[in-house]
């Protein structure tokens, strides 16, 4: 069998190809699916999930390179014609449905890596190239985005192999030509070809085509994210000190991987006075929005019943006293998250300067304490300790 392409008959490089693609797209589809719909509520659930999710990310990754490798032989070899090309609907189709196939190769991988690169944490990538993408973020919006149009990528390309196989039966069943033969081993006779069709109008569908899928997977994306699993609405406090700016970062470690996540919606009642030297010099009640955490690609599993539980318990409450310590201050008082009230002590340090205030703070909580993902109870899945790291600037005065 030759390797290279003729006018009439495809080599063997270009069947090789063909049939690699199609085995590893017949894998890939299945296995997301499979891998999305486990459940990941236990230690057993959870790696088995992040292994498929694993094992799917490595194989696109693959098919990824595979289909650029195909272009770029394809480039480089003719093109069999198409044995009905008389047939002008028929073949106009044929061509659309052959671009959209060829640009799903390149667009369905690449949108999954980029959403994978851009988030933290959950089943990386088997290679040990890192899990970043150049010019690729880390960010939740991006994520979600390329993550919206690899969903519906995917549906396009489910759409355009059921109709390249359905043309390729139609052509061996119906009409018993060698067109599905030109892709098996061998080499079939073939009839003169007749005049081909011009491929502008083909691809120029198959493009307007991905533009409005790309449309439709970003759109929908950023949609969702408008809409939060719980609304929590913080009620206005006041406060002797006005917080201007500020972050509450949580990180986890899953699978040995760090991910980095913040809470965006929370408010402080805050009584501070400099002044004391000694003993308590002020209070705090810090309530959070569970549902504004983002927290990479684990958020959905942070929102659940094993971890936050967000549908049942949308806020948590430090509520503490400030007093001094030798060498700084503390806030000294419990920690409400879900139905658990734990005695937490946060030291910290305060830079003031004319009436203005930073804060930092670090500590690490033990998720049990909380009754945070109990049913995970192996660290090699998901470690114990959190880490908590608040920064923020206030100024005196009531807003």
């Amino acid at each position: 069998m030759a390797l290279s392409n003729t006018s009439s008959h495809y080599g063997g490089v270009t069947k090789t190809f063909h049939w690699l693609t199609a085995l590893l797209i017949l894998t890939l589809i299945p296995l997301g699916w499979y891998a999305e719909e486990l459940p990941y509520q236990t230690d057993a659930e959870l790696a088995r999930k992040a292994w498929l999710f694993s094992l799917h990310k490595t194989l696109g990754v693959t098919a990824f390179f595979v289909a650029v490798l195909r272009i770029l032989w394809a480039l480089t070899q003719p093109k069999p014609g198409l044995l009905n090309a008389e047939r002008k609907l028929e073949s106009l189709a044929a061509e659309v449905v052959h671009w959209l196939l060829y640009a799903a190769l390149v667009i369905v991988p690449l949108s999954g890596w980029i959403s994978h690169a851009a988030a933290e944490g959950f089943a990386p990538i088997w290679w040990p190239l890192g899990q970043g993408l150049p010019l690729v973020p880390k960010s939740v919006a991006v994520e979600h985005v390329f993550s919206g149009i690899h969903g519906i990528a995917t549906k396009v390309l489910i759409a355009a192999i059921l109709l390249h196989i359905a043309g390729a039966l139609k052509h061996h069943l119906i009409d018993r030509d060698p067109t599905l033969r030109r892709m098996l081993p061998g080499r079939p006779t073939v009839a003169p070809l007749p005049a081909q069709p011009a491929h502008t109008k083909p691809a120029l569908a198959a493009a307007a085509i991905w533009a409005a899928a790309v449309a439709l997977g970003a759109g929908l994306a950023l949609a969702s994210e408008k809409e939060p699993l719980v609304d929590v609405a913080l009620e206005e406090v006041s406060s002797e000190w006005t917080v201007e700016d500020g972050t509450i970062e949580i990180t986890v470690v899953q699978f040995g991987n760090e991910v980095t996540g913040s809470f965006a919606e929370w408010t402080s009642a805050i009584t501070f006075d400099e002044t004391i030297d000694i003993g308590e010099v002020g209070t705090v009640t810090t309530t959070i929005a569970i549902p504004s955490l983002t927290l990479g690609s684990v958020t959905q599993q942070a929102m659940g019943a094993d971890f936050f539980d967000a549908q049942n318990h949308a806020t948590a409450v430090f509520d503490a006293i400030i007093r001094h310590t030798s060498d700084g201050y503390e806030a000294v008082g419990t920690l409400r998250i879900k139905d658990m009230t734990v005695p937490l002590t946060m030291p910290f340090n305060l830079a003031l300067k004319d009436g203005n205030s930073e804060m930092r703070a670090d500590l690490t909580l033990d998720r049990r304490d909380f009754n945070i993902g109990n049913n995970v109870g192996d660290e090699a899945s998901l470690a114990f300790d959190v880490r908590v790291a608040i920064r923020l600037t206030a100024t005196r005065g009531v807003e």
